[in-house]
């Protein structure tokens, strides 16, 4: 299938590994698995005209093991202020069915658990950002602090969701999943983020 579209906005992840997260570097995970939640603002998108301006998707993602030779479990959750029209835009870009960056990470996920639409709440203040499900989901990141008080970054890493950009290292004050059987909580570990920008096929 082919589309004409394109997303831009914010996006980060946080893990259960020690930071820096080694599955970015192709090595195995700190813990020997990946529990790892991935949150994107879109700030402006289109998708065959259809603006996706505002919207927010959620994606958890397990592996058993090192990222690249297990298979992974995933569920997607999209933004409920969503349109139809919106809505399946958006299942089409974040399951890899027109191509782009979210293809590349939706071709590991063996497992799929399905997609749900919930109320997103992503947030980015300074150097801090969250997302929030009600009932399912609740995270929170910082910037590590640097060198002068600066950023810690990364670029160039292999295993990227957002290519081309440099990737502010973070931590997390807390992490928590609670859906499909799964219950995730976790504090002070790795996390990262960036912009954004995907565009198709």
């Amino acid at each position: 299938m082919t589309a004409n579209w394109k997303l831009e906005g914010q996006y980060f992840e946080a893990c259960n590994c020690d930071a820096a997260c080694p599955c970015v570097f192709l090595s195995s995970p700190t813990t020997g698995e990946c529990t790892v939640l991935i949150g994107w603002h879109i700030e402006k998108g289109t998708f065959e005209g259809i603006s996706l301006d505002g919207l927010n998707i959620l994606r958890a993602i397990y592996t058993p093991g090192h990222m690249l030779e297990t298979e992974w479990t995933g569920a997607l959750y999209l933004d409920d202020t969503a349109s139809e029209e919106q809505s399946e835009a958006l299942r089409q870009i974040y399951t890899g069915q027109v191509g782009g960056s979210p293809s590349k990470l939706a071709a590991h996920i063996i497992n799929d658990l399905g997609v749900r639409s919930l109320p997103i709440t992503f947030k980015a203040d300074g150097k801090k950002r969250s997302v929030s499900i009600p009932d399912v989901a609740e995270v929170e990141i910082a910037a590590i602090v640097g060198q002068g008080d600066g950023d810690v970054t990364i670029s160039g890493h292999p295993l990227c969701v957002s290519p081309g950009h440099t990737a502010v290292v973070a931590r997390s004050n807390h992490l928590t999943y609670t859906d499909h059987d799964i219950n995730w909580e976790i504090s002070e570990k790795t996390a990262f983020f960036s912009p954004f920008n995907y565009t198709g096929p």
